[in-house]
């Protein structure tokens, strides 16, 4: 890890400060007595200006955003954020350029898959010591430990996503299928409800997986499928029957039952809605997000729900890859950002930015709040009950993660999709480009 001492150096600073004030002799009017409390006078008035590099990027979401940061500035005109707009396409590399450059903003927003080679390099400030304990305590253990690296927390969860399965009501009674209601479905329930609506040209799922890594190993886990022991560099991999279980359920859901549209498969999760809309298919597996597309985008009278959790042999546990917020160690005002970060997580303005981005919030509080403010519509019962097993998955520990999946995991898992290879070659594939990446 890069030695980075900034941080410690105005720690140090302050202290000096706050000791030179204190130390004079009572009645005292020497220069320096005078100079220390022009100092501590100025510090107490000092006009703090912060950065935050902003993700959100559907309308809702930034309105949010936007609301939080005007609350905030209202009430803190000591200390004023500016949101600084920027995309999700190439971000890493972004903050690659401004971290080298030291242009970095103050406060960063991202996930936890992609600030862990930042932190890991001394670029990001250990958070630990400045989380209000109440929102430590209403945010999962397991999703804490996603944002944190080397034993200290380097970012503040906010927003998650779960992966559910949609479905056209209308299609689904016509098949004459029992809709499951409780708090998990199995995949056996979900094959038998895919076979039952596949029927005069309807597929019953549609599942857009062009890019399938994040969706595999993430449900994956509801299967004890790890992929990966140990952290760092020295991270192995290891491809079993847990790892396998996602992509061999749907090869054999596409190849055997016949229940999924190949043709979905080779699309994003987007392209599908427009056949799940018109009826061609019963069900999509999609990110929990959509479910404010759906809300906004369902032709009129389209009758869609959302389908429990899936659960597999061990659980229903899906990866936590939450988004976050992180502070710059080079920031001059660490303190202050970690102050408005808290600010920002508070339950109404997570339980505000959630329901803008269809996602679930990293605070229970949030969780509730929004239970009982949609009163469980547009399918924020079976949402929310994702999020209670969202739980830290190992790949968020490991370096060249993003390399393998971009790499080596995609691609091969592209061509077991498409029928070109088997489940061995898939499984030797991912475990062979795993050896020549993390060399």
């Amino acid at each position: 890890m890069k030695i980075r001492g900034i941080v410690a150096m105005g720690a140090i600073a302050l202290t000096t400060i706050s000791l030179a004030a204190c130390s004079s002799g009572s009645g005292s009017t020497d220069a320096s007595s005078a100079s220390s409390t022009d100092a501590s006078s100025a510090a107490s008035t000092e006009q703090v200006s912060l950065t935050f590099q902003s993700l959100s990027d559907q309308p809702a979401a930034i309105a949010a955003t936007k609301s939080i940061v005007d609350k905030w500035n209202s009430a803190n005109p000591n200390t004023q954020v500016t949101i600084v707009s920027a995309g999700w396409d190439s971000v890493a590399d972004k903050l690659t350029t401004q971290f080298s450059g030291k242009v970095a903003p103050d406060i960063i927003h991202y996930e936890a898959a992609g600030i862990v080679p930042f932190a890991t390099d001394g670029y990001l400030a250990d958070l630990t010591s400045l989380i209000d304990p109440t929102l430590k305590s209403d945010v999962p253990q397991g999703v804490w430990d996603s944002v944190t690296v080397d034993k200290k927390v380097v970012a503040v969860p906010t927003e998650l996503q779960s992966y559910m399965v949609f479905a056209n009501k209308s299609l689904l009674d016509a098949a004459g299928v029992t809709i499951p209601t409780g708090d998990t479905m199995t995949w056996d329930q979900f094959r038998q409800i895919a076979k039952a609506t596949s029927q005069n040209k309807t597929y019953g799922v549609g599942w857009g997986l062009k890019s399938p890594t994040a969706t595999f190993m993430s449900l994956g886990l509801g299967f004890g499928g790890t992929y990966f022991e140990g952290t760092g560099k020295s991270a192995t991999m290891h491809i079993g029957t847990g790892e396998m279980a996602v992509p061999t359920q749907v090869h054999e859901m596409a190849y055997t039952d016949k229940s999924i549209d190949p043709v979905s498969l080779t699309q994003s999760g987007s392209e599908v809605l427009a056949a799940f809309y018109a009826g061609k298919e019963a069900m999509t597996v999609q990110g929990s997000y959509q479910a404010a597309n759906m809300a906004k985008n369902a032709p009129a009278g389209f009758d869609w729900i959302v389908l429990p959790p899936l659960k597999g042999s061990v659980g229903p546990a899906q990866s936590a890859n939450p988004q976050t917020l992180s502070v710059n160690v080079d920031s001059k005002h660490v303190k202050e950002a970690a102050e408005f970060i808290n600010y920002f997580a508070s339950t109404d303005n997570l339980a505000a930015l959630n329901t803008a981005d269809a996602l679930i919030p990293a605070s229970a509080s949030a969780q509730a709040k929004i239970a009982k403010d949609t009163n469980g519509a547009d399918g924020w019962a079976m949402v929310l009950k994702s999020g209670a097993d969202l739980t830290r998955a190992p790949f968020l520990s490991v370096g060249a993660y993003s390399q393998w999946k971009d790499t080596v995991a995609t691609p091969a898992y592209q061509k077991y999709l498409a029928n070109q290879i088997d489940a061995a070659q898939l499984a030797k594939d991912l475990t062979d480009g795993w050896a020549q990446v993390s060399r």
